[in-house]
């Protein structure tokens, strides 16, 4: 197909993941560590992290927000802006590799939900205001996301459709209202997108905030389908983004790709920079996508125990700042790509005919291994596939706006 359409130069940055003592690291800050930790990803050729301050740590109690802590976030962002790099912060930490950190003003004798008690709700507010506020005076730093994978949370924190949408919405105008000037973002794992009994909306992840975000990991199913090389597994971060893009009501709306990585067993590290390369591939060709951030920048000391075993080993460089053979890849990808817009081609779309905005009890016919996920995998392979609502499968201005070229149907 020729192409018709032009895109933005992609964002291309990494979550950052202190290479000594992992996020425990907020407890003793080292100015000198994470310096020494961004002049890695500078080098890669990356412009921006994605940090995590540790919201027990910032506000241990209700009524104290620590401006030690928040000072600690400062020289993080002002440490990275030395590198050329800018910032994405996240509030609430809240849900951090496979652990929970949550104040005490919430647990034991205090066990109230942080999505419904008003007192928490308050106490949240607070914090998302002043952190907000205090992060926004950087310039380097150009997005605030309410918390990592907040999601995560449920279960052991009670919550309803309806009072996670209000919780979201309320704290998007929160940073809002204290950082103009500042995109705010929310971000869910997929199993918004995928778990039928799920209580966080589809329709919330790509109506609030000021673009969409996806985390793709091939350890939810995908890779079982195929393999680490399979096409269901190296095109899963584009079925997602396309899943994110078909279900706003922009057609203009962006996708970050704001978590993505090579987990194992999922994918062993001889096959991870292939996994890279076919990956990015398929992803950046996608118009709506804003920018891909890697998972993570760096390993997790063995030393430290309880990881799930795949989190020890998702960074890009070593904790002793060994460049890995996935982040060679990875940056010899950014450094092809670089030069001026993206040229983008029109491209046919299949048709879903769930509504994931309506029906969300029908989440589980797009999750993968499913009849509709199969059958875009199978269209994949000849080259990029757009997924496009059956009620907007005739809308031509819609389509246009998208770079949908034709529909499909479901064989």
């Amino acid at each position: 197909m020729t192409s018709h359409l032009s895109g933005p130069p992609l964002r291309f940055g990494a979550n950052y993941v202190p290479s000594e003592g992992w996020f425990y690291s907020w407890l003793d800050y080292s100015p000198a560590a994470v310096r020494r930790d961004l002049a890695d990803l500078a080098g890669m050729g990356l412009d921006h992290v994605r940090i995590f301050p540790v919201w027990p740590w910032i506000q241990p109690n209700r009524a104290l927000i620590r401006q030690r802590a928040i000072d600690d976030v400062l020289d993080m962002i002002d440490a990275a802006a030395e590198f050329g790099l800018g910032v994405a912060v996240d509030l609430l930490q809240g849900h951090l590799s496979s652990f929970d950190f949550l104040p005490s003003w919430v647990l034991t004798w205090h066990q109230r939900s942080v999505f419904t008690d008003a007192e928490t709700r308050a106490g949240i507010t607070a914090y998302a205001d002043q952190l907000t506020r205090a992060v926004a005076s950087r310039p380097n730093v150009f997005a605030v996301t309410l918390g990592n994978e907040v999601n995560n949370l449920w279960p052991a924190n009670a919550a309803t459709p309806a009072a996670t949408t209000a919780w979201a919405a309320d704290l998007i105008e929160v940073v809002r209202a204290a950082a103009p000037d500042v995109l705010a973002l929310y971000s869910l794992y997929d199993d918004a997108w995928y778990d039928p009994k799920h209580p966080f909306a589809v329709a919330d992840a790509v109506d609030l905030g000021d673009l969409s975000t996806a985390h793709s990991w091939v350890f939810n199913g995908v890779s079982a389908i195929d393999g680490p090389l399979g096409p269901a597994t190296v095109t899963h971060a584009d079925y997602l983004v396309e899943l994110t893009a078909a279900t706003a009501t922009d057609p203009a709306r962006p996708v970050w790709l704001q978590e993505v990585g090579a987990p194992g067993p999922d994918i062993s590290p001889a096959d991870a920079p292939d996994f890279v390369r076919r990956m990015l591939g398929a992803v950046t060709g996608n118009p709506a996508l804003w920018g891909v951030t890697w998972w993570c920048s760096h390993d997790v000391d063995r030393a430290l125990v309880d990881f799930p075993d795949r989190e020890y080993d998702l960074g890009l460089f070593t904790t002793d700042h060994r460049i890995k053979p996935l982040a060679a890849e990875l940056a010899a990808f950014i450094h092809e790509l670089a030069p001026g817009a993206r040229n983008l081609e029109r491209r046919p779309a299949l048709v879903c005919d769930v509504d994931l905005r309506t029906e969300p009890h029908r989440r589980g016919e797009v999750a993968p291994g499913s009849a509709f996920h199969a059958e875009w995998t199978r269209l994949r392979q000849a080259g990029p596939v757009a997924i496009v609502s059956a009620p907007r499968a005739a809308d031509q201005p819609y389509l246009a706006a998208r770079g949908i070229s034709s529909v499909v149907t479901p064989s």
